[in-house]
């Protein structure tokens, strides 16, 4: 049977609060000296104009019902037909967004400082947390779980007779690492909250390719079946009211 700690008030002291703080303080720092080292790129113009027409022929299958069936058609060979559609690439025109990646040395630069900036202080961070804080009982969850939190929850506890709602020191650690994304929005803005979660997702990215992305959006714009919804309007409407007097 799991049995109930009483914590002293001195870990919460200089444990919990302590970690906590450093945790968010770590995290607004590395904002600040990854956008010191950010550097300044004058964006591909042809990459930003075929992001264009993906825009606007995402645009066009999204609101396609709301314009007549003449229209639509003339917008849909205008972007996908095979001799001279904005979203059709021929075979031999396709980017390999690996090779760009690699061509251009300041791209490589970037992502390589944006890894450091995230890999340094958490290294830094998990080694001090795992000195000074190894071992503690840090907090309770108020509500019960089940044996399978146990391993997220009591790491470096070798207690099976620990309730499962107790947090040890270093599991607090990883739920302050990936959990601080609401507060940082707070404080950052909500375009600069990005968690670490996301930051090793694109750790495996090579960049945008807007080849597939093209064909992509050609693809989803040739299967679009169109019904024009203005005829329909007045039916709609009829039955709205019906509804209504009723």
């Amino acid at each position: 049977m799991a049995e109930d700690l009483v914590l002293d008030t001195a870990i919460r002291d200089w444990v919990l609060i302590p970690l906590s703080v450093v945790m968010v303080l770590i995290g607004v720092l590395r904002y600040f000296v990854s956008k010191l080292m950010r550097s300044f790129q004058v964006p591909d113009l042809k990459i930003v104009k075929e992001g264009q027409v993906i825009v606007r022929a995402r645009n066009l299958r999204g609101a396609a019902n709301f314009i007549p069936p003449k229209s639509f058609r003339s917008r849909r060979v205008y972007f996908s037909n095979e001799e001279n559609g904005l979203l059709f690439v021929p075979k031999g025109q396709a980017q390999n967004a690996q090779a760009q990646m690699f061509s251009d040395p300041n791209m490589a630069m970037d992502m390589m400082k944006k890894n450091l900036s995230m890999i340094i202080p958490q290294t830094l961070t998990f080694a001090w947390v795992n000195f000074f804080f190894s071992g503690f009982v840090a907090a309770k969850i108020p509500f019960p779980l089940t044996q399978r939190f146990r391993s997220m929850l009591q790491n470096g506890i070798d207690l099976s007779t620990v309730d499962v709602s107790y947090v040890s020191s270093r599991s607090w650690y990883f739920l302050n690492l990936f959990g601080l994304r609401g507060l940082f929005s707070l404080i950052l803005g909500e375009e600069n909250a990005m968690d670490d979660t996301q930051r090793m997702m694109q750790m495996g990215g090579f960049g945008f390719d807007p080849s597939k992305s093209l064909s992509a959006e050609k693809d989803g714009l040739d299967i679009v079946q169109h019904d024009w919804a203005l005829p329909k309007f007045e039916h709609r409407a009829e039955a709205v009211l019906k509804k209504l007097v009723s």
